[in-house]
């Protein structure tokens, strides 16, 4: 029987979908650390920007070099307004995935209930 021919058990399909909840629980590291990244460079990057527009010779160098001082002035905006879309998003990706992650570790303890309850019912060994 071929790969292709042979049909699949339920215990297959519940190996595949663990196996995907596994998976999906690893890439939620990397989301993670992407949201922490975010909450700490951000505000890092909002800080320098106002500290340069707050500084004294920050408006001499903007009226000392007209089309330089201009495109720095767009470009500090421009860093301000993306930080602070930056830190939203982390926050509340944050949030989003620490929930996620209450979830998942109540279904592996309602699955590990689930699979000793049937095991206990059926006579069969947990492995």
């Amino acid at each position: 029987m071929d790969d292709k021919e042979r049909p699949f058990s339920r215990t297959d399909v519940l190996n595949l979908m663990d196996s995907f909840i596994e998976r999906i629980f690893e890439i939620r590291r990397v989301l993670l650390s992407v949201s922490v990244s975010a909450l700490i460079l951000a505000p890092l990057a909002t800080g320098l920007s106002i500290f340069l527009l707050t500084h004294p010779r920050f408006y001499s160098v903007l009226e000392r070099e007209h089309e330089f001082g201009t495109v720095l002035g767009i470009l500090l905006g421009v860093i301000i307004s993306v930080s602070v879309v930056w830190i939203a998003t982390g926050i509340r990706q944050y949030v989003t995935l620490k929930s996620w992650d209450q979830r998942y570790k109540e279904y592996l303890r309602q699955k590990d209930e689930i699979d000793k309850r049937i095991a206990s019912d059926y006579g069969l060994e947990q492995d």
